[in-house]
């Protein structure tokens, strides 16, 4: 027996935690019945229903996209625009993506059906690392990448420290590229760790996740994950 909102999620019905929002919002039947407490235990002969759809075990999916900007890290956009699983063909699992990229930011980003490996990959107890390449109006200084790899607070909002660095600097269009590396996931936080050292974010990628890079893919490009990628992402998250 296992908790329901673990099955739903191993079934790629949606993370963990969009998984308890299901359960919680009524979405979820057990055996023909509405259930709506977290915790409820489920066996292999139990039928369970997600908005009128019988939930089955499915093959999981590991996926590495190089998101162009203009997409809508979603599965799905009520607003008809492009998502990043409109850009992954030829896959018949349900998958999502782990975390988000904003609209305007290109760079990697995992899909997968496995909830239980995209929850941990996104919390901030793991420290999976991110790899971020900013082109920013102004010219950095050495004092504000300290500032930065000590960490800093934005709005009454925390950020952890960040590895930076100063890639490149154009003073005579007053335009550099720096390296932000950071291992959480908080909303727009490398624009608003940025923007707090004066250094607006005009451009911005992410380059790597965790030991994943971007090598060998352009924009749009997706390729699935091997076998010891995702054993080496299970064993980041403590899952080997």
């Amino acid at each position: 027996m296992e908790r329901l909102q673990k099955v739903l999620a191993h079934a790629g019905v949606a993370s963990r935690r969009q998984s308890e929002k299901l359960i919680m919002s009524g979405r979820v039947r057990v055996n023909d019945t509405v259930v709506t407490e977290l915790g409820t235990k489920v066996g292999v002969h139990d039928k369970i229903v997600v908005d009128g759809v019988p939930v089955t075990s499915e093959t999981p999916v590991y996926i590495m996209l190089y998101k162009p900007r203009g997409v809508i890290s979603t599965a799905n956009d009520d607003k008809g625009r492009k998502t990043v699983v409109d850009l992954v063909e030829n896959v018949s699992q349900r998958i999502y993506p782990v975390g988000r990229l904003d609209y305007d930011t290109s760079g990697l980003l995992l899909l997968t059906n496995d909830g239980e490996l995209a929850n941990r990959l996104t919390h901030p107890k793991y420290e999976v690392e991110k790899t971020y390449i900013a082109k920013v109006t102004g010219t950095p200084t050495n004092d504000a990448m300290k500032t930065l790899r000590q960490g800093i607070t934005v709005d009454g909002e925390t950020y952890a420290p960040a590895k930076s660095k100063i890639i490149s600097s154009d003073p005579k269009k007053k335009t550099a590229i720096v390296s932000l590396t950071i291992h959480e996931g908080k909303n727009h936080q490398v624009k608003k760790m940025l923007a707090a050292m004066n250094l607006p974010v005009e451009k911005l990628k992410r380059e790597q996740y965790g030991f994943l890079t971007l090598k060998g893919l352009n924009a749009g490009d997706y390729r699935p994950l091997k076998p010891e990628e995702v054993k080496e992402l299970r064993r980041l998250t403590g899952l080997a």
